[in-house]
C-alpha cells in the first residue's frame, strides 16, 4: 500500500457518507482511547475508511475529529496530544485541601523493593498520552525524547538511574532512518556519562517483524534525512500501531520485572499509610 501525497480528484461525499465516516471514526476511537489523531488516521486507512494520503489525514480525519469534539460528539480526552502542556507549580486553597488531596493520591515507590529498575523511552511526544495510563499505574518513568534527546536530557536521565540495580530501558520509536539510530545514540551517550550504571536498552517498536506481522501502514522514507542512504524506500510511524496494542507492549515490558511478593508488600504498606493520612485529614469514617 503506497502513501499518496497527491491524490486524484474525487467526487464530493454526500452527507450520508460523511455521517458514516463520523460513526466509524467514533468506533475507532472508542475502542482504543486515548489515541492521537494520526493513530486514528492509520486505523481508518487499515479498514479502508479513507485513503492513505495527507489530504485524507488533514481534511477528513483531522477535520472531522475536531468537529466531533467541538459538537460534544466525541470526548476531548479521547484524543491525546502531549506536545503542549501548561507548566505551573501545584498549589492549594488551604492546608486542609492539601491534606485531603495527599491522602487520596499518596503512593509508595513500588520499585524500591523490586530487583530491577525500568524506564519507558518514547520518541514521539504526541504519543505520551497514549501510553501514560500504563506507566502511571506502574509508577514507571516515561522519558519522551522528541527525536534525538539533548545532552542535558541524557545527563539528567543517567543521574536519576540507580547504580545498585540493573536498569532496563525500553524504546518505542518510528521505523525510519533516524528512529532506528536514536536508540544507539541514547545508549552510547548514557554509557559515556556513567560507566557504573548497568544499562540494557531494547527497541520494542517499531520493528520489521511487527510491520510484517501486523501489516502496518507505511509511508515513503524521507530522503532529506541524512541517514536515509542505506535505508529502504518505506518507513513506518509508531502511530501506525493501534493504541491498545501499544499499551500492551508497554505493560508486557514492565511486568517482566515485577516481583509479585514484593509488590504485594508495598501495596499493603501503602494502604496502611494512606489510611493514616486520611485520619490526619479528617477523612476517616
Amino acid at each position: 500500500m503506497t502513501y499518496r501525497s497527491s491524490p486524484t480528484r474525487r467526487r464530493r461525499r454526500t452527507k450520508e457518507e460523511m455521517d458514516t465516516i463520523r460513526g466509524a471514526l467514533f468506533d475507532i476511537v472508542a475502542g482504543g482511547a486515548p489515541m492521537t489523531v494520526r493513530q486514528v488516521f492509520y486505523q481508518a486507512v487499515s479498514t479502508g475508511l479513507v485513503d492513505k494520503t495527507e489530504q485524507a489525514y488533514k481534511s477528513t480525519v483531522g477535520r472531522l475529529l475536531t468537529e466531533m469534539r467541538l459538537k460534544s460528539e466525541l470526548p476531548f480526552d479521547w484524543i491525546a496530544d502531549d506536545t503542549r502542556w501548561m507548566r505551573k507549580p501545584r498549589s492549594y486553597d488551604s492546608l486542609d485541601g492539601m491534606l485531603r488531596e495527599v491522602a487520596e493520591l499518596y503512593r509508595r515507590d513500588l520499585w524500591r523493593s523490586q530487583p530491577d529498575y525500568v524506564e519507558i523511552w518514547l520518541e514521539k511526544g504526541a504519543l505520551a498520552g497514549v501510553v501514560y495510563p500504563v506507566t502511571y499505574e506502574w509508577d514507571v518513568p516515561l522519558m519522551v525524547t522528541r527525536g534525538y534527546p539533548s545532552l542535558s536530557f541524557l545527563h539528567g536521565a543517567i543521574a536519576a538511574m540507580p547504580s545498585d540495580r540493573d536498569c532496563f530501558l525500553y524504546f518505542f520509536g518510528d521505523y525510519d532512518p533516524s528512529g532506528v539510530d536514536i536508540p544507539r545514540n541514547i545508549e552510547d551517550r548514557l554509557r559515556s556519562f556513567a560507566s557504573d550504571v548497568a544499562i540494557t536498552l531494547e527497541v520494542v517498536a517499531v520493528t520489521p517483524d511487527q510491520i510484517a506481522a501486523w501489516n502496518l501502514s507505511t509511508r515513503p522514507t524521507k530522503r532529506t534525512d541524512s541517514r536515509a542512504g542505506r535505508f529502504g524506500d518505506e518507513s513506518v510511524e509508531l502511530d501506525a500501531i493501534p493504541s491498545d496494542r501499544l499499551r500492551a507492549l508497554v505493560l508486557d515490558r514492565i511486568e517482566r520485572h515485577i516481583d509479585t511478593h514484593a509488590l504485594e508488600t508495598v501495596r499493603v504498606a501503602e494502604e496502611s499509610e494512606r489510611q493514616i493520612l486520611r485520619e490526619i485529614a479528617g477523612l476517616s469514617a
